[in-house]
């Protein structure tokens, strides 16, 4: 059983949600606080074991880069002489616990050729993939429990979560599943936005991917889909096709951050604003005067 030790974040999006805000800013650093959308999922991949991780970007993007690079020194001695040390280590910590790599997307958008532009980073191991606009907070990581079904029922393995409104599964890929033990699922197909009415299930697949390097020689054959685009979706497709076992994992005791749009995304930043220890108490305070009739 290989260890996964490397991860792929597709992260090269227009990000046209959020215009104009993303004209010049990619959507992964969209701040929730104080960290960017996409450290929240370097973090939990870091504390799941991740030794490598790829950064899939394209034009505008050179932030990303950025955030994660060592800090200049100029910032550094801004930090030291101001005594700021808990955030001079934090920033070392960042960027010392993981490899960053940096992987310009070619050919056609989709997120499956994103991951098809990271195989020579991967040759041949099985790997994870995490998007960078959307997270999970979790205990444990969720990485780390997808990881647990990797190591024990081998395969692929999607992270899952209940979508508890009807109306919403028409926003998302849900699982058909059948049991195979507590919150392991294995997947029979994966019905991309269906009909609240036609859903298989009201179980997401969301947001992360443990894959074999199997998957590279799927996206190679694969014919454009929707929007003209190659997804990684259709790729898993096929994959289940060919009788390769993939697994849904139902993330325990965990929250979902759809960061994605801009309601959820507003959403997600109130909720850890309520729950930031310098702030909380202030942010509190603040909401319970405004006018909310």
């Amino acid at each position: 059983m290989q260890k996964i030790r490397k991860l792929v974040i597709p992260a090269a999006g227009f990000g046209t949600r959020f215009l104009p805000q993303t004209k010049a800013m990619p959507k992964e650093m969209l701040p929730i606080v104080d960290k960017p959308v996409i450290q929240y999922v370097v973090e939990e991949a870091i504390s799941a074991g991740i030794e490598d991780i790829g950064i899939v970007t394209g034009a505008l993007k050179r932030a990303i880069e950025d955030h994660f690079d060592v800090p200049n020194a100029d910032l550094l001695n801004n930090l030291e002489a101001g005594g700021k040390t808990d955030l001079l280590e934090a920033m070392h910590d960042l960027t010392s616990q993981a490899n960053f790599l940096y992987i310009r997307q070619k050919g056609m958008y989709g997120t499956g050729t994103a991951v098809l532009c990271a195989e020579p980073m991967i040759e041949n191991e099985t790997f994870a993939v995490m998007w960078g606009d959307e997270f999970i907070r979790s205990t444990p990581p969720r990485l780390s429990q997808m990881i647990r079904v990797y190591e024990q029922y081998g395969g692929a393995v999607i992270s899952a979560v209940r979508i508890p409104n009807k109306e919403d599964l028409k926003r998302y890929g849900i699982a058909d599943v059948e049991p195979v033990e507590g919150n392991v699922y294995k997947i029979n197909q994966i019905v991309e936005k269906p009909h609240p009415d036609k859903a298989p299930s009201n179980l997401a697949t969301i947001g992360a991917y443990i894959l074999p390097p199997e998957i590279f020689a799927i996206l190679r054959q694969q014919q454009p889909g929707t929007g003209g685009e190659i997804w990684l979706s259709e790729a898993i497709t096929e994959l289940i096709r060919t009788g390769y076992p993939v697994y849904a994992c139902e993330i325990e005791q965990g929250k979902y951050y759809d960061t994605g749009n801009k309601l959820e995304y507003l959403k997600a930043v109130v909720e850890l604003a309520l729950q930031h220890p310098d702030l909380h108490r202030e942010f509190k305070a603040f909401l319970k005067t405004l006018p909310l009739d």
